[in-house]
Formats: structure tokens, C-alpha cells, sequence
């Protein structure tokens, strides 16, 4: 076994995630109450702090004191950015960029002595996006929305602008995949969060209560199995078995998990002014919330599936086009009967998909069966 495949995650980077459970609970609370380019903009910098704690994890042996020490660094800065979230836009926003803008310098000095680090993206955090989300911070209204934004384009360009740059890293096949599961099971877990929440709340539970929660859940059950059963092992074997891993860690990873983790704390949001009030028909705003939001996460498996093997996603992307064609149909109906039909929609896609596979499999064996006997 080679050492790419040897590497696993280390307990100081699971700790350190519990740290995004929360920055999630937050993003997702700021949801509720506020436009999506708002939230996006906040969870950028959040994301973007975690990407640059995984990459230089895996690209270097982390699991010493100084790495250890460095790792909870970032953390505490993640708390200071969870805590500032709620009023990002208001009294904590300087809060929100002193903290990101710590966690940047303590990424850049984890990484100053790897070549060419200082001047890719772990110094334009600490040299530019940093300075820019402090100085927001010290606007009001739009003027801070428009520089926090203008940060996290810069941010998101990084790797892509300087992609020569990181052509010659190679990245453990293992350990990538791996943390950006666990991420994605952070995500899930606020969609749990989110269901079981208002429930718990409620002075009494009858029996629509308690079917809503059935079937929200039965949506994030969904969820993870699309990406887990599936999707991440397919991740796994792409990273190892491409020539020139940048293009594929960046698109796949960097980008395409920052589409997918915006696209459950934005079901998750939706659950949360849902499950509450079964016989309430939803609005137009929680109708979007949860099906753009399944609709974005299924479509962005089209986006994958083309950058790893150059194969389209059909299936998925059909499921996404669906989704989409019963916001109307939703409209009326109540909460309920709302989350039950989103839910036979992706189960019918999760059985789908698992009966092809199995056809596959069924098809694979004779000729394996064959090759064998030759």
C-alpha cells in the first residue's frame, strides 16, 4: 500500500471540525432570516478557512505538536466567525473579519516554508481577502456586502488563477475524499438539526408533526446516500488515478463541495420553517429554499461526473429537472403532503440508481467469470 493511500485524518482535524458544525448551525440560521447572497458570502470565508486547513493537512504531516497547536488555531478563529455570524451584517461584522483574517495568517505560517506558498492562495488570505473582510467589517450596509463579496470572488479565483502554480503537488488520494466526506456529513447533520429543532420546540406533537419530521428526514437520508454510497468512493478513485491532480482537487473538492454544502444548509433552512406547521401551505420562499436547494445538490453531480470521467450524470440530473417542475405543483399543498412528494421523488431516485448498479454488477459477472477461466 502506497503512503497517498496510507494517509488518514488525524483526531486534531475531527476536533477541529466540530468547530464547522456550529459555523453551519449559524450559516444556516442567517439563512432563514436573510436573501441567499447575503448567507453565501458570509459561508465563503467559513468554507474557505476549512479548504486551507485540509490542504495543508494533506499535503503535509500534520500529526505533531506545532501542526496540532496550529490546526486548534484556525479553530478558535472559526468560533470568533461562527459567534459573529448571527449579526454579521450588524454589530459583529468587524468580529467576523478579524477572526477569518487570523485563521489566514495562521494557515500562512503553517505553510511559509513550502515552496511557492507565500505567494498562492495561503498568502493572498493573509495579504489581501484578510485586509479586505477587516476593512468591511468596518463599513455598514451595502458598501461591507459588496467588499465581503468582492474577498470571496478573490478567494475562489486563487486556485484557478494560479494553477500553474500548483501543478507539480500531489495530494493523498485517501485523505481528500475522506475530509471532504466528513464535511458534507457536517452539512447533513444540520439538515437533522434543522428538522428535529422546531419539533422539540412545540408544546405539543401530534400526528402531522411527527410525519413532517418522518419525511424531512426520510429527504436527508437521501442526501447522504446520494453522495456517500456512491459519489465519494467515485471521488476517491479519480484523485488517485489522475495524471495532473490540480485541475481535478480544484473543481471537484475546492469548488463543487462548496456548491454542495450551500445546497443542504439551504434544504436545511428550508426543513426549519417547514416541519413546524404541516397543514400550512409552504411560501414561495421555503418552496425554493428546499427544492432549489435538492435541485442544486443533484445537479451539481452532472458537474462532477463530467470532470472526473467525462460522463454525464443522467439520472441525477433528471431528478434535478424534476424537482424543479413541482414547485408549482407544491405550491398548494399542504407542508406535508409537500416534504412526503419531495421525498418519493429522491427515494425513487436512490432505488433507480441502486437497481442499475445492481444490473451492472449482474452483466460484469459472467464476463469476469469468463476472463477468469481463461
Amino acid at each position: 500500500m502506497s503512503e497517498a493511500e496510507e494517509k488518514r485524518v488525524t483526531w486534531a482535524e475531527c476536533y477541529f471540525d466540530l468547530v464547522f458544525v456550529f459555523a453551519i448551525t449559524q450559516v444556516s440560521g442567517l439563512l432563514q432570516q436573510t436573501a441567499l447572497p447575503r448567507a453565501l458570502v458570509v459561508l465563503v470565508p467559513v468554507y474557505w478557512c476549512w479548504v486551507g486547513t485540509t490542504v495543508q493537512a494533506n499535503v503535509r504531516d500534520v500529526d505533531n505538536a506545532r501542526d496540532r497547536l496550529g490546526i486548534l488555531g484556525v479553530g478558535l478563529a472559526g468560533m470568533g466567525m461562527a459567534m459573529a455570524i448571527p449579526d454579521a451584517y450588524g454589530g459583529r461584522g468587524l468580529l467576523f473579519g478579524l477572526s477569518y483574517w487570523a485563521a489566514r495568517l495562521v494557515l500562512f505560517a503553517l505553510m511559509a516554508h513550502v515552496p511557492r506558498a507565500r505567494t498562492g492562495p495561503y498568502g493572498i488570505g493573509a495579504a489581501i481577502t484578510g485586509p479586505l473582510l477587516v476593512a468591511g467589517g468596518l463599513l455598514d450596509g451595502n458598501a461591507r456586502l459588496l467588499l465581503w463579496a468582492l474577498a470571496a470572488l478573490i478567494d475562489l479565483a486563487g486556485p484557478a488563477v494560479l494553477r500553474r502554480r500548483l501543478a507539480d503537488v500531489r495530494y493523498h488520494a485517501g485523505h481528500l475524499p475522506e475530509r471532504f466526506g466528513l464535511l458534507m456529513l457536517v452539512a447533513v447533520g444540520e439538515s437533522i438539526v434543522a428538522t428535529g429543532a422546531p419539533a422539540a420546540a412545540a408544546r405539543t406533537l401530534d400526528g402531522a408533526e411527527l410525519a413532517s419530521v418522518a419525511a424531512a428526514f426520510t429527504i436527508s437520508c437521501a442526501l447522504w446516500w446520494v453522495y456517500f454510497v456512491h459519489a465519494n468512493e467515485a471521488m476517491r478513485y479519480a484523485v488517485a488515478v489522475a495524471e495532473v491532480q490540480r485541475d481535478l482537487v480544484r473543481r471537484v473538492f475546492s469548488y463543487a463541495h462548496l456548491v454542495l454544502v450551500a445546497s443542504v444548509i439551504t434544504v436545511a433552512a428550508g426543513f426549519h420553517g417547514t416541519v413546524a406547521e404541516p397543514d400550512r401551505p409552504l411560501s414561495w420562499r421555503n418552496l425554493a429554499l428546499l427544492c432549489g436547494g435538492c435541485a442544486l445538490y443533484l445537479g451539481t453531480f452532472g458537474y462532477t461526473r463530467w470532470i472526473m470521467f467525462q460522463a454525464v450524470a443522467h439520472t441525477r440530473v433528471a431528478a434535478a429537472g424534476v424537482v424543479l417542475a413541482l414547485i408549482p405543483v407544491l405550491r398548494p399543498l399542504p407542508a406535508l403532503g409537500a416534504l412526503a412528494l419531495l421525498a418519493v421523488v429522491l427515494v425513487l431516485l436512490v432505488a433507480f440508481e441502486e437497481y442499475r448498479i445492481k444490473q451492472a454488477r449482474l452483466r460484469a459477472a459472467p464476463a469476469a467469470a469468463v476472463a477468469v477461466a481463461e
